[in-house]
């Protein structure tokens, strides 16, 4: 048995509308199941008599059952199950969609998923009810905006119990989609037809979404993946035929270049790109105190590198708030050297300003941040703060 439990990352904002979806689907569980057996059938039945006309009958499917029958369930374990995956899920997809957009988004999965299900199913008369359709479509969402995340996996294999990390990429193609939803089909009354057009769905929609521009691009989703392989295979399918893209010409017999840098050199600058890279990797994963560790070994290398304004932004916070106030101060102070335009940065001064004036005893760089962050702070409780840390610090 494989069961993911956590993702790597935490949203930035708090998911109001995830929640509110759980809440909702939660409700009308409680509202709608009854478990009972039929007077006139003799079958077993799991809602109350009124809700079952709002489950999807592919022979015969009414417009809104393509929605209703995305929050009713037919057991506790069912709207257990469901609700833990789109907790897992749904919480990082809300952050970057928004919570209107991630409303929309969560609906049209229901319903390209019961689309997709009576496509398959145009026959059937068997009723289908549940949410499994649109978390499908919002774990393709989290495949596509963050496939290199890490899920933690819970493995039970006989008497060995355990969890390991696997990049989502890799868990919720080969485990979620293919293993679950193609290869073992024996589970009987489950709707797999819907959950993989629900995957589809998610997978292709934000794809397009990230292609076009309507939500922004980081450079650690799919579409971003997919576009520095497309490079890299023009790249290589161009200097194999000895065009040498810096210059123009083509190359008709082969060069010996001769390595001019000694090997300790050689060896440093390598270990400062695995480091930028295993710092920005740490971030995507939002491990910033991974992230700030591998920082501080980076300055040790080489203390002119510099991260991307984000990046070292959030390990500078991250730095003051592990107490490690001289090595912040210095993450601060680069910040400004080089992101001084930063819309922002009055309240790096002050920060830098307070860590100046309170943990490291150096008054006079003090005032001078604590001065330059009260010429444009606006938020009257942050210019309180500074203007009470220069009195105390002129007293």
């Amino acid at each position: 048995m494989l069961l993911p439990i956590r993702t790597s990352i935490r949203p930035r904002r708090t998911p109001y509308m995830n929640y509110a979806l759980i809440v909702v689907n939660v409700l009308i569980f409680l509202v709608t199941y009854w478990p009972h057996r039929d007077l006139y059938t003799g079958s077993d039945e799991a809602l109350r008599p009124w809700a079952e006309q709002f489950m999807l009958t592919p022979v015969r499917p009414i417009l809104w059952q393509f929605v209703s029958y995305a929050f009713l369930h037919g057991g506790l374990m069912h709207i257990i199950g469901n609700m833990f995956f789109l907790y897992l899920f749904g919480n990082n997809v809300n952050d970057r969609l928004g919570h209107i957009g991630y409303l929309c988004f969560y609906l049209a999965g229901a319903v390209f998923s019961g689309i997709g299900h009576t496509i398959f199913n145009a026959s059937s008369t068997i009723p289908t009810l549940g949410a499994s359709g649109a978390i499908a479509a919002v774990t393709g969402a989290y495949l596509v905006l963050f496939p290199q995340t890490l899920i933690t996996v819970l493995y039970w294999l006989l008497y060995f119990i355990g969890t390991t990390d696997v990049p989502a990429l890799y868990f919720i193609v080969f485990k979620m989609i293919l293993i679950d939803n193609l290869i073992v089909r024996y589970t009987p009354h489950v709707a797999y037809d819907a959950h993989l057009a629900g995957y589809a769905f998610g997978i292709a929609s934000i794809l397009g979404l990230l292609a076009t521009g309507l939500i922004s691009v980081s450079n650690f989703d799919l579409w971003a993946m997919v576009k520095r392989w497309s490079r890299r295979r023009r790249y290589y399918d161009v200097v194999s035929t000895g065009y040498d893209p810096f210059t123009g010409e083509v190359n008709t017999k082969r060069i010996e270049a001769r390595e001019i840098k000694t090997a300790a050199p050689r060896q440093n600058e390598e270990k400062i790109n695995q480091l930028r890279s295993e710092v920005s990797a740490r971030i995507a994963q939002r491990n910033l105190a991974s992230a700030a560790g591998l920082y501080l070994e980076l300055m040790g290398l080489d203390s002119e590198q510099i991260l991307p304004r984000q990046h070292l932004l959030d390990i500078a916070n991250q730095l003051a708030s592990d107490s490690k106030s001289a090595e912040a101060a210095r993450a601060y102070e680069q910040f400004l050297t080089h992101y001084s335009s930063y819309e922002y940065a009055e309240q790096v001064e002050l920060m830098l300003g307070i860590l100046y004036s309170r943990y490291l005893d150096k008054p006079e760089l003090a005032v001078k941040h604590l001065q330059a962050a009260a010429e444009k702070l606006s938020d009257p409780s942050q210019l309180k703060m500074c203007r009470d840390e220069l009195a105390r610090l002129r007293k």
